[in-house]
């Protein structure tokens, strides 16, 4: 490939983000005013209403559990749409009268599912994966999607970045905001609960935690999904070491779904893993170092060989 014919490649690619970015940009400025009247309360600290009664203003601190970062519900993918899209019409009045704080809340696959390009994730399988996971089982209708996706600032960081070290980083964080957050783990279980202890039996615990996303072994593996959504009790996770460290890694079937299909088909998974800095022993194969390797062990025990030989010959002839 000519230098030109690459300069132009990477122009028009250039082009097509910044005009998406573009697009992206100019539907934000277009929510913005519609959501500023819920951020004025639910992006601050303290909010203040009027009290309608006494006429009298009221600043109170905002419950943490309700305090949203609107920066980062602009950067998620729920970016385009306003509060009330979501969120009842009642929601007008201040304070929230107790009706419109009790409304049922939607679920994923109230919304998700239906188009064409919903279907190749098969939404309907992640809900029915996700009724046998540990947690359904334990919490029922006290958990759900919203628990792990926070549809204020969830982000399918999969299609946005192909480094994988960022996916296991952010995948991570949303197990640890309750698993590793004392406060969150009694409120949904009653129990106290400390990850480092829990995993003391892992050997180079820290690598694990950097190179390995929670769900690789804490979730029954599923061909057909992207990401398995049926989460196992902790006395069924992975802690056989070959299950991962060998030729036929599960990380084959979890992980690794999240690069991309084209590198996969060039380089091969192996070389793919090498090439995004997260090399797993045992798993990990270079197929041209391999084959170095075998012809430089064979060069090696041929001169052995050979040099054993010539010994023979010449001891015979003195």
């Amino acid at each position: 490939m000519n230098k030109s014919l690459s300069f132009l490649i990477v122009a028009f690619t250039l082009t097509l983000w910044v005009n998406a970015q573009d697009d992206r940009q100019e539907i934000i400025n277009d929510i913005k005013p519609l959501n500023k009247a819920c951020f004025d309360c639910h992006g601050q600290q303290y909010y203040t209403y009027t009290n309608e009664n006494t006429g009298r203003e009221v600043k109170k601190e905002m419950c943490e559990s309700y305090l949203l970062n609107d920066s980062l519900y602009y950067q998620s993918n729920h970016f385009s749409f306003a509060c009330v899209d979501c969120h009842s019409g009642e929601y007008d009045s201040y304070p929230h009268p107790p009706a419109a704080r009790q409304e049922q809340l939607y679920t994923c696959t109230d919304c998700h599912g239906f188009t064409e390009t919903d279907q190749k994730y098969q939404f309907s399988k992640i809900e029915d994966a996700y009724y046998e996971s540990v947690h359904y089982k334990l919490e029922g209708d006290n958990f759900s999607c919203w628990d792990c996706h926070d549809p204020h600032s969830y982000v399918v960081k999969a299609r946005r970045t192909s480094d994988i070290k960022e996916i296991i980083s952010y995948n991570n964080a949303q197990c640890l905001e309750c698993h590793a957050n004392e406060d969150k783990f009694k409120l949904l279980t009653g129990e106290k609960m400390n990850v480092l202890e829990q995993h003391e039996w892992l050997p180079n615990q820290q690598a694990h935690f950097n190179s390995v996303r929670c769900i690789e072994c804490h979730t029954a593996v599923d061909e057909e999904l992207l990401i398995a959504h049926q989460v196992m009790p902790a006395d069924s996770a992975v802690r056989n070491c070959v299950e991962c460290h060998s030729q036929n890694s599960l990380l084959l079937s979890t992980l690794y779904k999240h690069q991309v299909k084209e590198n996969r088909k060039q380089n091969g998974f192996y070389n793919g893993v090498i090439l995004n800095d997260s090399y797993v022993i045992g798993a990990s194969r270079n197929n041209t170092l391999n084959k170095i390797s075998i012809a430089l062990f064979i060069l090696t025990l041929g001169g052995i060989l050979i040099h054993a030989v010539l010994r023979i010959i010449l001891i015979k002839k003195q």
